[in-house]
């Protein structure tokens, strides 16, 4: 057995016979073992930091890993350290070199061990590397969360003392673009009972000027209720063409149908859509249209004119709604606010198929809170950002914020599986609002609504 196993078995505190199974194990059993009551104690009579230059948990990484860099070493040069079994070897150790990375707990000056044939190749701290992956991983998920360069830069020379360059910052940063070009091309569902569409305004540099951008972002809600962010785009005006582009990538992708896409009333997009998928409804979204009534509405006849309104949308048919809304324009209100009524009759042959589907389906797209629950969480972002140096650094960090708000969510309901159901409140993976009862019963009328086109996925 080779000197190292026999250290391990003989001196190590955590012998074979009781191996840790996790970090805390090990960091449990050193307290047990009184292994941190000292080192503890200096702490506390300020005789020693945690972090920081000289501070114990440097040193302590300094110490894991050199140890970890000579122990890759015996294993590339096939003896330890003074064994006699490498003597007249072809190879053999040539000291070593200085070298400084930046670790989550500060800047560690470590030994690099060397060999004489030059052939070393480290693993633990590859050649070049100045970081500890773990480092790379505080970044981006700092940058995920809305920090700019220049507020992580302060960041981790404020809490960790580690200096970096805006430059490494960013080329760290930029490490996810493969990644998220990866995504922005991967294949989709052929059908998606429901797509929502909506935008958030990004100002992006051009050129010596900031001007206003829309980030497209689609949902598509699959058949098993659960929602996926299908795309970003990044555009400077909206139109037919912009949207024909959106429809025809998301073609290529493998959509071959979409039921229903429920929007804003963008302009362009029905006939986009109906270009690529002909069968499909386009609804424009309630909330949106009555937002838009509103606009002309004085603020202390707001609560009246909603409750005017609301026998328009909550209407059984098409004609009881368009009874309901010339009951409407006729009435005082109607008559005060002429333009609120215009609105609703300029998109009411977006807004009528919407009366078409049973309460179950209505429920689902009378809004595009789906969505726009997602943009208020990537509006709190990208708030604290003035601008973005390009439309690639918009959608990166797009990317990165979705990643983590459904890693985030992902966490939430692992934590609570196995609890009765009035015990969890983790935001679900279905259509918002939704129970998964609730999704199976509107995926049944949307069959018998759509069988030709559903039967063929769910049979």
């Amino acid at each position: 057995m080779g000197t190292r196993d026999s250290q391990q078995q003989e001196g190590h505190p955590f012998g074979t016979a009781a191996q840790p199974s996790s970090a805390r194990d090990a960091v449990n059993e050193m307290i047990e073992a009184g292994l941190l009551d000292g080192v503890m104690d200096t702490v506390d009579r300020g005789g020693l930091a945690l972090t920081g230059q000289g501070g114990f948990l440097p040193e302590l990484v300094k110490a894991v890993l050199e140890r970890g860099l000579q122990t890759e070493m015996a294993d590339h040069l096939g003896y330890d350290k003074g064994d006699p079994a490498g003597r007249g070897s072809p190879n053999s150790r040539n000291g070593a070199s200085g070298k400084t990375i930046s670790t989550e707990v500060g800047e560690v000056d470590l030994e690099v061990p060397r060999d004489r044939a030059g052939s070393f190749e480290p693993r633990l701290v590859p050649k070049g590397s100045r970081r500890a992956g773990g480092l790379d991983e505080i970044i981006i998920s700092l940058y995920a969360g809305g920090m700019t360069v220049r507020d992580i830069q302060h960041h981790l020379q404020r809490t960790y003392g580690t200096e970096l360059s805006h430059e490494t910052i960013s080329k760290i940063t930029d490490t996810v673009l493969e990644e998220v070009t990866a995504w922005q091309s991967r294949p989709l569902e052929e059908i998606y009972p429901i797509i929502y569409l909506d935008a958030l305004v990004v100002k992006v540099r051009d050129g010596h000027q900031v001007r206003n951008r829309s980030a497209h972002i689609a949902v598509g809600v699959d058949l098993d209720g659960v929602k996926h962010v299908l795309g970003i785009w990044i555009q400077a005006s909206e139109g037919a063409k912009f949207w024909a582009g959106v429809c025809a990538e998301l073609r290529n992708r493998g959509v071959k149908d979409v039921l229903i896409v429920c929007c804003d009333g963008l302009p362009g997009l029905p006939e986009a859509i109906e270009a690529t998928w002909p069968s499909s409804t386009v609804q424009t979204c309630t909330v949106h249209l009555i937002r838009a009534a509103m606009r002309f509405v004085s603020y202390q006849d707001r609560k009246k004119v909603a409750a005017a309104l609301k026998p328009i949308y909550t209407a059984p048919t098409a004609q009881a709604a368009e009874t309901a809304l010339l009951e409407f324009a006729e009435s005082d209100l109607g008559r005060k606010y002429p333009a609120a009524v215009r609105t609703w009759e300029n998109a009411w042959e977006r807004f009528i198929p919407f009366l078409e589907f049973p309460p179950e389906v209505r429920k689902i797209i009378y809004t595009t809170n789906s969505i726009e629950s997602l943009n208020y969480q990537l509006r709190k972002i990208i708030k604290n950002r003035g601008h973005f140096p390009s439309d690639d650094a918009v959608i990166k960090l797009l990317w990165l914020a979705i990643r983590d708000i459904e890693d985030k969510r992902a966490r939430q309901r692992d934590k609570q599986r196995g609890l009765p159901t009035h015990q969890r409140n983790a935001p679900a993976r279905l259509v918002e609002g939704a129970t998964v009862q609730g999704w199976k019963q509107a995926l049944g009328a949307l069959a018998l609504h759509f069988p030709d086109r559903l039967d063929p996925y769910l049979n």
